[in-house]
Formats: structure tokens, C-alpha cells, sequence
């Protein structure tokens, strides 16, 4: 018996699931309905499977097998059509567009083609049932506070995994930073536990889609299969057992997507459907220089932009072994919409990163934000525009009054701004331009965007060094940052590792070492971030300090969606109000090294005399009388919730 008849047989007598091929065990595996007889002769069929209920009743099947293309293919099923088909450039594909109507039931039913000399393949479709609403899909918000991971980096629960054969890379090698290391998908799920006592409320972890690349794939940021799980990861079962049990604990799971490039050893790259599916395609076939962007992403914007730099950008690889996809052919563009959909349906998603957003071509990535949102209206995405300057971070938000009339359908970006004020004002000496003011000013930026509530602000990330080597290593300075930013009307994002002092400071820049290994995640580490055992008293201080704050962030309306007021700094010293009904929170930061008084008059409007604050750090209450004591430099944050 071969293996593919072993797996089908497997699967419906124990099972009663089947699966799409052979080759794609993580992918697609449905509910079998006994009333049509199941068949798997056809290669490929993407989306692997849908679902009815949607708003959209077309779907465009991406169907890949030698031949194909001379195939006529037919669908019977009730409350099922086919509308149209669509012959690509390479033989070896057919596009199929359904129609799905309302009274569409869930279940199985077949897909033929029939061949000029009458010969028949058989592939058999599945739709199912939606397991919850539409509305049901929520995204994250301000209430939320996001734990970014680096699956690969953070522990390792079953190393029988971290070597999967005929692969590219097999090799783990924890002393080479760019090489595997074995984390997967279910040493993410075994530590839940530890991710929700810190009191984070979700989890960005980096991309676990196969990425079969010869070397550094580790990252997932060069994916070979758009709905494969990368099985040193895990299976697509692990995957979902992740959302699950996130969920459980009331943990949203955000998915990093792709939508700008694939990896050069995508299965499509030996066989492209059609001779515009990728930017420079012709050069990549011919074996010339591969044309890469300038990364000029300003021209998104810039009324004087030539054609040939706004070209350059959008349509050069983003690097040379990620060839820049063509979301202009409509195929393609309809493939990577669909394929977001199935993973927010597939996992219940709370939400999807989208990286490099300014690359792809923009009116496409309008249409795809709008096509999810449209589907989800109580979801989010939040995209990377990697700038320090407002006017490109808002061009991007939706509801942005831009001057070209340009709709993203995107409710976030990430805030890379305010990450940069951030580590200026601290560390620059305080003077009428420097210093603290930069943080002020940066924050009163706010008047610019649609929803500063909706942006995604950060210390730190997987792209550039850890915060606490941004801060040469200085523990108040990087503690002030970090609670500053949690008391902001922003959704806030923390790397894993930062609430132990994780750090680059040996190579500042090397991104290898920024994703560095979580101590406690395999066994036999001296250390364990996760139980506390071997960390220094610094390290230990921190994740306390981080964990208080987050633990009363997580109840906090007022941070959620209170009203905000500052005061300009005066005296070394900066004062940032979250109000909220009878919910007052105070964050101060005093840049003073030795103990000073904050005259509170000051504040005189807000109405908080003879309030009664608590130091939700040190637990010490104080009235708010005249003066406050600050006896030592640091952030101070106080709250009427006693």
C-alpha cells in the first residue's frame, strides 16, 4: 500500500478527516461527510478548504497539477457554482471561480476534470461550518498589551521536531545565532501559563508558516508555503491548540503575515503560474541581476516622486532571496487575500501583523485590509511602516484625511515615532530643546492621527537592538520607558526577554543575537526566566517591576480609554494624567538625581486635591496636597484605584 492510500485510509476509518495531499499533512484537514465518496488525485488545491456563512460568496480556488490547464472541470453541488475558469500562463494550473450561495451546506463535495480523451481526476472539496460569528472575531485594542515572540528563540517542547528530513536546513546549532534552535509552536503553548501571570493579553509570535530556505530560516520571514505550518514548528493541530488554549486564558493570538514577498524556495518558484506573478520576473528566469528595492518608501506619499523611484520601491525584492510578489496580477492579489481569511477563520484569530506594509503595491493593500475587515468588522491589523515620522505613520491609518484621498481600511501602524522619542528624551541632557520635551512633543503629535489609540508603540522589537542595550544597559532608564509607554493611549508591544534584561550590548545591530534564546526553554539551561532559577536579582527585579505594571494595566479603564492630559516638563521632571470617572492615574518622570519636591499646584485644574493615590509599584499610599517627594530618579506612577 503506498503512503498515500495508507493516509487515507488512516484518516477516514480513525479519523473521519481528510487530507489535501501528500505532501501537506499540516494544511487541510476536514471534517468527511459520508455522503460523497472522497478523492485526493489533484496536487494542489488552494485555499485547502472554506468555509459558508461569509458576506463574499465567491471563491477563487488556486488548483496546481501537471497538465491541468487542458482539463475541463465541472462542480456538482447544491448551492455550489462554478462561474468561470481561468487558464494561466503555465499549463500546470487552473483558477476556478465559485460561487457559493447562502443555502450552501456544509460538507464535501467533488471537483472533476475531465481530459480530451475522456480520462477523469477527482479531487474532493470541503466546506464547513463557522465554529463562531463574525462579530465574535475580536481584535486587540488598547486594552491589550502585546508579547512578541521569536517562536524558534523561546522554547523548545518537543525536539523530536527541530529536524525534519528533506528540508533544507536540518541542522540545529544553538551556538550559531542565525542557525535553528528548535523552539516551536507548542513550547509557546506550554508557557502560556507564565504569559499570562505577567499579565500580557497577547501574543505576536513571528511567522510559523514553512519557510524552506538553506539557511537563517529560522526568522519565518522568507515562506515557501502559505499555508503549511513549518513543521520544525509543529502541525497545523499545534497550531490551532496554541489559539485554543490562548484563548482559554484570554490571550488574543496575532498572526505575523506575508503579503510583500515569498521565499525563493516557495514550491510556486520552479513553475510560476503566470509570467507576471512576481516583480522582474523576466530577470529572475533569465538568471540577471536581481533588481532590489530602494526602500525609498516616502513615494507612497510624495507628490514629487518620480515614476521610476515609486516603481523601484514597490516592485524591487525587498532582499535577493525573497522574490517581491506582484499583487497587481489579480490571481495573486485574490490568492493572498484568501489566504489571510483562512488563517483568521482557521485559528480565530485576534489579529494580524502585516509586514513591510508600504511595499506591496498600496491599492492592493487597501483592498485586502478592506476585504478582512469587511468580513471582521470588530477585528484588527496593524501594519509595519518603519518611519519616526508622524505624517507617514498616519498616511497609513485608517480614517486619514490624505491629500490623494488614498483609504487604508487599516485601523493600525506601528509607532515607530514615538519608540524614538522615547529613547532621546531620556538619554539627552535636559535643556529648552532636549531631554524630556521630546517625549512631550512626540505625544502631542497625537493630533494628527485618526485613532492614536490604535497604534502599535514599542521599546523594541526583533528588527533592532533590545531596549535595554538602547539604554547602555541602564535599568531606571529602560524601566522609565517602559512605563511610560504602558500608561500611553497605544496598544503596547513588548519583546519577549525585556522583562529579564535581555540584551545585544556585544553586537549591537546583529539580529541573531537580538533574538537570543529564552533561558529556561530547553532543557538543561543554567537558567529559567520561567520559574526565576539562576537569574540575577536585576533580572528578577524586572520581571517583578513589569509584572505589577501590567497586572494593573490589564484592570485599568482609564489606561484603556481615559481621557489624557500632560503638562510640559519643568524642573527635570514630566507629568502624564490617564482619567477615567473616578479613575486618576498619574505617571511621572523625574530625571533628578537626588530627591526633589513636585509642586502640585500645578496641576490645580484636574481637581485632585485631597484625592488619596496609590504607588502601584511600592504599595505606599499619599495624599495630594501641596508638594509630592520624589526621593530618586525613575518613573513614579500613582492611582485613585486603591
Amino acid at each position: 500500500m503506498n503512503k498515500l492510500k495508507f493516509h487515507i485510509l488512516f484518516l477516514i476509518l480513525f479519523l473521519g478527516w481528510s487530507c489535501k495531499n501528500e505532501t501537506s499533512q499540516n494544511t487541510a484537514i476536514d471534517e468527511v461527510s459520508a455522503e460523497v465518496e472522497i478523492y485526493n488525485d489533484i496536487n494542489r488545491v488552494e485555499p485547502p478548504n472554506w468555509w459558508t456563512g461569509f458576506k463574499s460568496n465567491k471563491l477563487q480556488l488556486l488548483v496546481q497539477h501537471d497538465n491541468i490547464g487542458t482539463a475541463t472541470p465541472s462542480v456538482k453541488a447544491n448551492g455550489i457554482s462554478l462561474v468561470e475558469v481561468h487558464k494561466a500562463d503555465s499549463p500546470n494550473y487552473l483558477f476556478l471561480d465559485l460561487n457559493i450561495e447562502p443555502n450552501a451546506k456544509a460538507g464535501n463535495f467533488n471537483l472533476v476534470f475531465t481530459f480530451d480523451d475522456q480520462t477523469e481526476l477527482k479531487q474532493t472539496y470541503t466546506l464547513k461550518e463557522r465554529q463562531q460569528a463574525a462579530e465574535d472575531f475580536i481584535g486587540f485594542n488598547s486594552s491589550d498589551v502585546m508579547y512578541l515572540i521569536t517562536p524558534d528563540r523561546f522554547a523548545n517542547a518537543n525536539p523530536e521536531n527541530d529536524s525534519v528530513e528533506g528540508l533544507h536546513e536540518t541542522a540545529v546549532d544553538r551556538t550559531n545565532d542565525y542557525a535553528r534552535h528548535g523552539g516551536d509552536i507548542a513550547g509557546i503553548t506550554q508557557h502560556l501559563d507564565y504569559i499570562e501571570k505577567m499579565g500580557f493579553t497577547a501574543i505576536w509570535p513571528s511567522p510559523l508558516l514553512t519557510n524552506d530556505m538553506p539557511q537563517a530560516s529560522y526568522h519565518g520571514y522568507a515562506m515557501t508555503d502559505f499555508y503549511e505550518v513549518d513543521p520544525r514548528f509543529g502541525t497545523l493541530e499545534d497550531y490551532k491548540t496554541l489559539a485554543s488554549e490562548a484563548k482559554k486564558r484570554g490571550i488574543k493570538l496575532v498572526m505575523d503575515q506575508v503579503a510583500n514577498h515569498c521565499g525563493s524556495y516557495h514550491w510556486w518558484m520552479e513553475d510560476l503560474p503566470f509570467k507576471d506573478w512576481l516583480n522582474f520576473q523576466d530577470e529572475f528566469l533569465k538568471g540577471e541581476k536581481l533588481i532590489t528595492s530602494n526602500h525609498r518608501r516616502t513615494v507612497n506619499q510624495d507628490d514629487y516622486a518620480s515614476k521610476a523611484d515609486t516603481a523601484l520601491m514597490s516592485k524591487g525584492w525587498f532582499v535577493s532571496s525573497m522574490p517581491d510578489l506582484n499583487q497587481q496580477n489579480p490571481f495573486l492579489a485574490t490568492y493572498l487575500i484568501q489566504n489571510s481569511i483562512w488563517w483568521v477563520e482557521t485559528l480565530a484569530l485576534g489579529g494580524i501583523r502585516q509586514d513591510t506594509y508600504p511595499y506591496p503595491d498600496k491599492a492592493f493593500m487597501s483592498d485586502w485590509a478592506g476585504a478582512i475587515m469587511n468580513e471582521y468588522p470588530n477585528f484588527n491589523i496593524v501594519g509595519e511602516e518603519w518611519s519616526n515620522n508622524p505624517l507617514l505613520i498616519a498616511y497609513w491609518q485608517q480614517g486619514a484625511k490624505n491629500k490623494d484621498g488614498y483609504e487604508s481600511n487599516l485601523k493600525s501602524t506601528m509607532d515607530f515615532a514615538m519608540k524614538d522619542h522615547l529613547v532621546a528624551g531620556l538619554k539627552e541632557p535636559e535643556t529648552w530643546g532636549t531631554g524630556l520635551v521630546k517625549i512631550y512633543d512626540g505625544l502631542s503629535n497625537d493630533f494628527h492621527y485618526p485613532s492614536p489609540e490604535n497604534l502599535l508603540v514599542f521599546p523594541d522589537n526583533h528588527d533592532m537592538d533590545r531596549v535595554f542595550t538602547q539604554f547602555d544597559e541602564d535599568i531606571t532608564n529602560t524601566k522609565m520607558a517602559l512605563s511610560y509607554m504602558l500608561m500611553l493611549p497605544r496598544i503596547p508591544q513588548i519583546y519577549y526577554g525585556t522583562e529579564i534584561l535581555m540584551q545585544n550590548t556585544a553586537k549591537p545591530g546583529d539580529h541573531g543575537l537580538i533574538r537570543t534564546d529564552f533561558p529556561g526553554g530547553w532543557q538543561g539551561d543554567a537558567m529559567n526566566a520561567f520559574t526565576g532559577e539562576g537569574l540575577s536579582a536585576e533580572a528578577l527585579d524586572m520581571q517583578e517591576y513589569l509584572k505589577k505594571l501590567l497586572n494593573y494595566r490589564k484592570l485599568s479603564k482609564a489606561i484603556h480609554e481615559g481621557k489624557t492630559v500632560h503638562f510640559a516638563p519643568e524642573n527635570n521632571m514630566y507629568v502624564l494624567f490617564r482619567i477615567l470617572d473616578a479613575e486618576v492615574v498619574v505617571h511621572i518622570l523625574n530625571k533628578n538625581e537626588s530627591p526633589v519636591d513636585l509642586d502640585l499646584s500645578r496641576f490645580k485644574e484636574l481637581g485632585l486635591e485631597g484625592k488619596r493615590f496609590r504607588n502601584i509599584i511600592e504599595g505606599y499610599s499619599v495624599e495630594w496636597k501641596d508638594t509630592l517627594k520624589l526621593e530618586q530618579k525613575g518613573s513614579y506612577i500613582f492611582s485613585t484605584r486603591l
